[in-house]
C-alpha cells in the first residue's frame, strides 16, 4: 500500500455525500476526465494517527495465515497440511495485504467515532508501518464539513412569485397549438402582397467571401482559372415561404416584398446584422435576385369540439381548454417555485460562509461532466471525438457551479437535521417507480442495482434535501 492508498474501495455516488457517519469515497463513474485524489482543502482537512497493538496485529496475521493454509494446494502436502512457515514465505505480500484490509477499516472507524469526526472524502493512508510482531501504525487524512453556525436561518427571505396563470399566457399557448395545425392555401385573386401574406419566392444571392484582416480568403482550387465572382458564394432557394410583415422577417425583405405581385422579379440588397443566427450571413450584405411565384395565406382551424378531438382524448373544446389550463398552471407553479427555492438557497449560501471540501467539489464536477458527456453522446458524438475535448478547461468551467451546488447541499442537509426532516419509504418507492418508468428498467432490477451501488441512499438524501428546501420556501417566502 502506497502513501496515497485509500482505506476502502471507492463507491459510485452520483450526489455529494451527506455529512453522515459512513466513510464516503470519491466517486468513480468510468470516464477519463475524472480527477481522483484531489488536493484537499486545508480548512476542511483532518488527520488521525492510529496505532494498533501488537497483540491485535499478531492475531490478524495468524488468522489470515491459517485461511491461506487451509486453502493452499502445494505439491508434496495434503490439502491444508502445508507448514505455516512455507505458507508465510509463499504468500508474504498477499497475507500482508489481507491483514491491512482486515485491520485498517475497522481501526479507522473506531478512531473517527472516538473523535466524533464525520469524513466526507475517502481517507488517504500515509506513513503506513506494518511488520509482524510490532504495532501497526498509520496516519489517515481526509476532509470533513467544518463546523459553522446557522443561527438565524429562519430570518432569510426571498420574494414569493405570483404563480397564477394569466389569460394572456393561456391564449398565447392556444394560439401556438392552433398555429401548428394551420394549413397554407394559395391566393387565387390577382393582387399585391400585403402584411400577413406569405410570399412564395425563388431567389439567388451572393455572399461576400470571408476576410482575414484585409486579405480575402479565396478558394485555392479556382486560382488557376479565375472567373467573375469566383470568390463569392452563391445561395439559392426554391419555393420558399416568407411572411410579409412577420416578426421574424428582416425589414429589408418586408419592404421589398410588400406591394409586389406574382410574376414580378426583384433585385435588392439585404444587410444582415452582426448577431444574425446563420453565421455565414452575419454582418454581410447580400445582393438578391428574387422572383415572386405566388401568394399564400395561413388558414387556422376553428377552436371547436372537432379541433379538440383531433388533439387527443378530449370530448369537447371545453374539456381540452380545462386540461391545458390545469397543466400550464401546474408547470408554471413548479417552475417559478423551483426558481424561488434556488434563490433561497443562494441567499443562505451568501449569508453563511464556510469552507467547502475540495473532494466534494471534484466529485460534483465529475457528475456535471458525466451529464454533459451523456448529452453529447445522445446527440451523436463519438467516443473518439470526446477524447479530444480539453477536459482541464471543461473542469475549470464547471468549478463555480459545482462549488455552489455542493454548498447548497451542505446547507440543506444541516437544515434538514435541524428540522428533523424525514423521508418515508413510500416516497422513496414512488421515486423508484418514476425512475423505472422513465428508464424502462424493470422496477425490481432497478431496486437491486441501486441497493448494491448505494443509489437508493442517494435518492433518499436528495428527497430529504428537496423536502428541506420546500419547507424553507413555504415558511420563509414573503
Amino acid at each position: 500500500m502506497t502513501s496515497t492508498d485509500t482505506i476502502e474501495p471507492t463507491s459510485h455516488s452520483s450526489e455529494p455525500p451527506p455529512n453522515g457517519d459512513a466513510v464516503p469515497a470519491i466517486a468513480e463513474t468510468g470516464h477519463e476526465h475524472h480527477h481522483h485524489a484531489p488536493t484537499l482543502n486545508p480548512e476542511c482537512t483532518r488527520e488521525v494517527e492510529i496505532e494498533v497493538p501488537t497483540t491485535e496485529v499478531s492475531k490478524a496475521f495468524r488468522s489470515v495465515t491459517k485461511r491461506y493454509q487451509s486453502a493452499a494446494r502445494l505439491p508434496g502436502f495434503r490439502s491444508g497440511k502445508a507448514p505455516e512457515s512455507l505458507i508465510r514465505g509463499r504468500f508474504t505480500e498477499k497475507i500482508r495485504q489481507d491483514v491491512i484490509e482486515a485491520l485498517l477499516p475497522e481501526q479507522f472507524r473506531r478512531a473517527i467515532t472516538e473523535r466524533s469526526l464525520k469524513p466526507v472524502s475517502q481517507p488517504q493512508v500515509l506513513n503506513l508501518e506494518l511488520e509482524e510482531g510490532k504495532p501497526l501504525r498509520f496516519k489517515a487524512v481526509f476532509e470533513v464539513v467544518p463546523d459553522f453556525s446557522m443561527e438565524g436561518y429562519g430570518e432569510v427571505r426571498v420574494e414569493k412569485p405570483d404563480v397564477t396563470l394569466s389569460d394572456a399566457e393561456f391564449e398565447q399557448e392556444v394560439d401556438h397549438i392552433r398555429d401548428s395545425r394551420s394549413t397554407m392555401e394559395p391566393v387565387t385573386e390577382q393582387r399585391p402582397l400585403a402584411d400577413g401574406d406569405f410570399a412564395q419566392i425563388s431567389y439567388s444571392g451572393l455572399v461576400p467571401p470571408e476576410k482575414n484582416g484585409s486579405v480575402e480568403v479565396a478558394d485555392e482550387s479556382k486560382q488557376d482559372n479565375p472567373s467573375p465572382g469566383a470568390e463569392e458564394k452563391p445561395i439559392i432557394g426554391e419555393d420558399v415561404l416568407i411572411e410579409v410583415g412577420g416578426k421574424n422577417t428582416l425589414d429589408t425583405f418586408n419592404g421589398a416584398l410588400r406591394g409586389a405581385e406574382p410574376g414580378q422579379e426583384l433585385k435588392f440588397e439585404v444587410p444582415y446584422p452582426e448577431d444574425f443566427g446563420e453565421k455565414r450571413l452575419a454582418g454581410k450584405t447580400v445582393a438578391y435576385d428574387v422572383t415572386i411565384k405566388g401568394i399564400k395565406r395561413k388558414v387556422q382551424p376553428e377552436l371547436n369540439d372537432d379541433f379538440a378531438k383531433e388533439l387527443g382524448h378530449y370530448e369537447s373544446y371545453a374539456d381540452f381548454a380545462r386540461e391545458l389550463r390545469d397543466h400550464m398552471q401546474s408547470e408554471k407553479r413548479r417552475r417559478l417555485e423551483h426558481e424561488a427555492r434556488t434563490r433561497l438557497v443562494d441567499a443562505l449560501a451568501e449569508r453563511y460562509q464556510f469552507a467547502v471540501p475540495e473532494s466534494l467539489v471534484q466529485q460534483q464536477i465529475d457528475l456535471r461532466l458525466d451529464r454533459g458527456l451523456r448529452a453529447l453522446a445522445s446527440q451523436g458524438m463519438r467516443t473518439e471525438e470526446m477524447r479530444k475535448l480539453d477536459f482541464d478547461r471543461l473542469r475549470d468551467g464547471q468549478r463555480v457551479a459545482a462549488t455552489a451546488e455542493v454548498k447548497g447541499s451542505i446547507l440543506l442537509d444541516r437544515i434538514a437535521d435541524a428540522e428533523a426532516v424525514q423521508v418515508p419509504e413510500t416516497e422513496v418507492e414512488t421515486e423508484l417507480e418514476a425512475v423505472s418508468n422513465q428508464t424502462q428498467e424493470p422496477l425490481e432490477a432497478l431496486r437491486k442495482r441501486l441497493t448494491e451501488n448505494g443509489g437508493i441512499a442517494r435518492i433518499r438524501e436528495q428527497l430529504r434535501r428537496e423536502k428541506a428546501g420546500a419547507l424553507l420556501y413555504d415558511r420563509m417566502a414573503s
